[in-house]
């Protein structure tokens, strides 16, 4: 634990978020863009719960040795990991228990103050269907995988979160 806590202080801890989620993005851009396999709604909105992951990586990396910055990190990264997680489960359960009464929207929606889809539409505009699997690896859907990957982050956040009050001086469990 003691070295989770002084890992979460680095800022090479929250880089090294930052450079899996910059990961996963360019293979869902990838799989957009060179596979051309069109993006869902519910592809959309976990394609923003990992940018919200990476906003929490770039808050966090600003000055993790200050608890006040890790702490609103970490919150960031676990409301957008639970987030993804929601989405991800919703995306599994419209394509393998298919139901006319149980459906994704047609278009994205998103605020008035913040329309993804128009400013860049390359990255946030859906056109495919949430219940076609239209790629799979190992026996599991994207949208499987999605659901390995926020659950994979919030284990690793609940670690870290629980190292938080850990010091490394006396190995016992101390105020933060």
């Amino acid at each position: 634990m003691q070295f989770l806590n002084t890992f979460s202080k680095s800022r090479i801890s929250w880089l090294l978020l930052l450079l899996c989620i910059v990961f996963f993005e360019g293979s869902a851009l990838f799989f957009q863009h060179g596979m051309k396999l069109g993006p869902c709604v519910m592809c959309i909105y976990e394609r923003v719960a990992m940018m919200g992951i990476a906003f929490a990586a770039l808050l966090g990396a600003i000055a993790p040795q200050y608890a006040i910055i890790r702490w609103a990190g970490l919150i960031a990264w676990g409301y957008s990991a639970v987030r993804g997680l929601q989405l991800s489960i919703e995306h599994v359960g419209y394509q393998f228990n298919p139901s006319p009464f149980a459906t994704c929207d047609l278009f994205v929606q998103f605020p008035n103050w913040a329309p993804l889809n128009k400013w860049v539409p390359w990255m946030f505009e859906a056109y495919g269907d949430c219940a076609e699997v239209v790629w799979t690896f190992l026996g599991q859907s994207m949208p499987q995988w999605l659901v390995i990957i926020f659950a994979g982050n919030l284990v690793a956040l609940a670690l870290i979160v629980i190292a938080q009050f850990f010091s490394k001086r006396t190995n016992t469990i101390l105020d933060m």
